[in-house]
């Protein structure tokens, strides 16, 4: 069995992957363009891959393909109908950042509500020595103990996040953007409300044709101006030029971000000119890529192609 990885790197250089060279030959490239995929592919039985677009211009040389591996959950790279047709298999992996996400969610939020970059800065400045009071409160933080915290997408993550916001002792609402009936243990309410009552929105919903543009210029405007705005899901469900601008304007209070509508990120996309670290904070789609969730899903996916077949 010849196993070809086709963007390595999207799973980082530090995981253990030498469970797979006990399957058979395992060939690694860090990143493939569509161009080289079609050479690289062509003896392949099983083909692992994040990002890569999986279609007949790319696999169309691929005589021997009977398995393709998605190192995520999303398969919007895959052509399906191509692949039926090929008969050739695909597997995803779902669950395996749950824990991740949710962590990384919280260090949002925390990194937002507490200041936590102008106290850090304060105390390695200096300012903080010798100073006049214990305590030094120029910048002001809540608790989130009384706070409504609305969840866009009450899956398997927005679960955990809502379990482990109420555990903090706030009182958790969620809509939900396909109308899917109400879950148990949460209070699901309308779009509106869940803007105009909570003081932490967070989106942890796939991206679809419910979900795009859905935190737009309206949406943010119902929002309170104390309120934080938290995207774990998709980057494309916030028009971001509306995000800004409610930020700008102080429509809402701050805004803590994960995935953007293009990644890495563009210089035309209008938050990279909010330098104000209480007011935005990015990071580069990192919440779903702990050690431990990584690995997870490595092992996962070896898993899957011992059962396929049937190793």
């Amino acid at each position: 069995m010849k196993i070809v990885f086709l963007d390595a790197k999207t799973i980082g250089d530090d995981i253990d992957l030498s469970a797979y060279d006990a399957l058979g030959e395992v060939v690694k490239y860090g990143f493939s363009t569509s161009e080289e995929v079609p050479e690289r592919v062509k003896d392949a039985d099983v083909l692992v891959v994040n990002k890569i677009e999986i279609n007949e211009q790319t696999i169309g040389t691929a005589k021997n393909l009977k398995l393709v591996c998605v190192t995520a959950t999303g398969t919007n790279n895959l052509d399906k109908e191509y692949l039926e047709k090929r008969g050739i298999a695909w597997r995803n992996v779902a669950g395996y950042s749950t824990e991740s996400v949710t962590q990384h969610t919280f260090a949002l939020l925390f990194y937002l509500l507490e200041k936590m970059r102008y106290y850090d800065e304060y105390v390695k400045t200096e300012k903080y020595v010798n100073d006049t009071i214990f305590t030094h409160f120029a910048e002001h933080f809540n608790e989130i103990s009384g706070k409504t915290w609305g969840i866009i997408g009450l899956g398997t993550i927005g679960r955990r996040v809502a379990d482990i916001a109420k555990a903090f002792g706030a009182h958790v609402v969620y809509y939900s953007a396909s109308g899917r009936s109400a879950q148990e243990g949460y209070e699901q309410v309308d779009f509106d409300t869940l803007l105009s009552k909570s003081d932490i929105v967070s989106v942890h919903a796939p991206l679809n044709e419910y979900t795009k543009d859905l935190m737009n210029k309206e949406a943010f405007a119902k929002m309170k101006k104390t309120a934080i705005f938290l995207n774990l899901g998709r980057g494309p469900i916030v028009v971001e030029q509306d995000l800004c601008e409610a930020l700008e304007t102080g429509e809402i209070a701050a805004a803590g971000l994960d995935v953007l509508c293009k990644e890495p990120m563009s210089e035309k996309n209008p938050l990279v000119k909010i330098k104000d670290s209480r007011k935005l904070i990015i990071t580069p789609h990192i919440a779903w890529a702990s050690v431990e969730a990584r690995t997870r899903l490595m092992q996962i996916i070896v898993g899957q192609i011992k059962e396929f077949f049937a190793l």
